[in-house]
């Protein structure tokens, strides 16, 4: 069963933790994991959106309770095996909010400890990775394309993980990228 105090104390180390301090905004809220209804499955974003979740308190979700652009492609992909974003756990490879995206890589490096005790007290079946950034912070290889990663199943520790298209409507993969993979996924699922 999920501890959720045991997060709770993560979410306190990751406040407390200053390496990138000249390098992002804190991320405000006092949680950063955004438990499901089912915690089998955990998206892994790259870091807190600039108009989401660091500010509306509710991953997916802007300030008015609106789902995100993103998030409305996503949940189409999960319809595919019968969840919605509120079944999914979410969490950020980087904790904090960038100011610059040439931090990606070293905030990556620096919050990947915190991003795997998270993921030791979720337990998770299937991560699911978005983009290029998040994929290099749980897979910790090298690869020279990110399309030559995507939709295929790694293993990490215990983990299984798919890296997938980021959803974000501004790539035309994101949907149309991903539709494949989900469909896979719901033959797992059911078996």
């Amino acid at each position: 069963m999920l501890n959720k105090n045991d997060l709770l104390l993560i979410d306190k180390e990751i406040h407390k933790c200053n390496l990138c301090s000249e390098m992002v905004e804190k991320f405000p809220n006092s949680k950063t994991v955004s438990i499901g209804n089912n915690n089998s499955i955990v998206i892994l974003g790259e870091a807190p959106a600039n108009n989401g979740w660091r500010k509306s308190g509710v991953a997916w979700y802007d300030i008015n309770h609106k789902l995100l652009p993103s998030g409305v492609v996503l949940q189409k992909l999960l319809k595919e095996i019968d969840l919605t974003i509120e079944d999914t756990c979410f969490l950020e490879a980087i904790k904090c909010y960038p100011k610059n995206r040439k931090y990606l890589k070293e905030c990556s490096k620096n919050c990947r400890k915190y991003l795997l005790k998270q993921l030791d007290v979720i337990k998770p079946k299937l991560i699911l990775s978005l983009g290029d950034y998040a994929t290099k912070a749980i897979l910790d290889i090298k690869y020279k394309k990110f399309s030559d990663v995507v939709g295929k199943e790694f293993i990490v520790g215990d983990y299984k993980v798919i890296p997938i298209y980021h959803p974000s409507p501004i790539s035309p993969l994101s949907y149309n990228g991903n539709i494949e993979i989900f469909k896979k996924l719901k033959i797992c699922v059911e078996k």
